[in-house]
C-alpha cells in the first residue's frame, strides 16, 4: 500500500496516449499499480507498462474501444482480477479531433467524438460505480478542455464532448458521495504531447498560432504531461479526500 492510496491501481483510459503514458507515470511514481487501458497502440501501452515495471510497480494493459460498452466492462473487469481492486480512474481516452469550425463539421466526426469522450466516459463510471460501491470509494478524474473556461477557436470537437463530461462529473460527486465516490476535472491546456504535437505535425499548430496562443497565457510556456499527472495524483489521492465535483484549470492560465 502507498501512502496515499488503498490497495490496488488506478485505471488510465488513453493510457497510450501522450498525455495518457504521463499520467501513468506520475502514479507509478506515487507508489500505485497501473493499469492502462488501450485501444490500438499496443505496443506503446506495453512500453509504458514496463517502465512501469522498471519502478518497481504493478502494471498491466487492457484493450478496449471506448464506444463498446461490453468491451469496456470485460477490460475493467480483467484488470480487477489483476489488481484487486482499481481505486481511481483517470479519463484521458479520446480522439485526434480536426481543427475546423462547428458548421463545417461532418456527422461522423461529431458523432465519433461524442461515442468516445462522452459515451465511453459514462460507459466507465456506469460499469465502475458498483465495484466503488463495494469497496468502500473511489475516484474519477476527468481530463477536460482549458476550453472550458474560454472557447478555443476551431477545437470544439474537443470541446463540446468533454462539457457533457464536465456535467456527469459533477452529477456523480453529488449521488455517489454517499458512498465516499468522488469525482473531479482537469481542465488542460496546450500540453507539449498529443493532440499538439499531432497539430504541429500537420501544420495546423504552426509558429502564428502558437505566437497568437501565449498572448493568452500569463505563463509563457506550454505544459508538460507530468503537469498532468501530478494533478491527477492529488485529485485521486487521499490527499483530496475531501474534494469532489470540483474542477481545476491546468492550463497555464488560460481563460484568466
Amino acid at each position: 500500500m502507498s501512502r496515499i492510496f488503498p490497495e490496488g491501481a488506478v485505471a488510465v483510459f488513453g493510457g497510450s496516449g501522450g498525455i495518457g503514458k504521463g499520467v501513468a507515470m506520475e502514479f507509478a511514481k506515487a507508489g500505485t499499480d497501473v493499469a492502462i487501458f488501450y485501444r490500438s497502440k499496443e505496443a506503446v501501452a506495453e512500453a509504458t507498462a514496463q517502465a512501469i515495471r522498471d519502478l518497481g510497480v504493478k502494471a498491466s494493459i487492457h484493450q478496449a474501444d471506448a464506444r463498446n460498452y461490453e468491451e469496456m466492462d470485460a477490460a475493467f473487469a480483467a484488470a480487477v482480477e489483476t489488481h484487486g481492486r482499481i481505486h481511481s480512474i483517470v479519463w484521458g481516452a479520446g480522439p485526434i479531433v480536426a481543427q475546423v469550425n462547428i458548421a463545417d463539421w461532418s456527422l461522423e466526426q461529431f458523432r465519433a467524438s461524442m461515442e468516445i469522450e462522452a459515451f465511453g466516459f459514462y460507459y466507465a463510471a456506469r460499469i465502475a460505480i458498483p465495484h466503488y460501491r463495494a469497496k468502500g470509494g473511489g475516484s474519477f478524474v476527468h481530463l477536460g478542455s482549458g476550453g472550458h473556461d474560454w472557447w478555443p477557436h476551431l477545437d470544439g470537437l474537443s470541446v463540446a464532448p468533454k462539457a457533457c463530461n464536465e456535467s456527469l462529473v459533477k452529477g456523480i460527486a453529488k449521488e455517489e458521495g454517499v458512498h465516499e465516490i468522488r469525482a473531479n476535472s482537469i481542465l488542460v491546456g496546450v500540453i507539449d504531447a498529443g493532440q499538439f504535437k499531432v497539430g504541429q505535425d500537420e501544420g495546423y499548430f504552426d509558429e502564428n498560432w502558437e505566437r497568437e496562443v501565449k498572448k493568452l497565457l500569463p505563463l509563457k510556456r506550454w505544459g508538460k504531461a507530468e503537469d498532468i499527472g501530478k494533478a491527477a495524483v492529488f485529485l485521486a489521492s487521499e490527499d483530496a479526500n475531501y474534494v469532489t465535483g470540483q474542477t481545476i484549470s491546468v492550463a497555464g492560465g488560460f481563460g484568466v
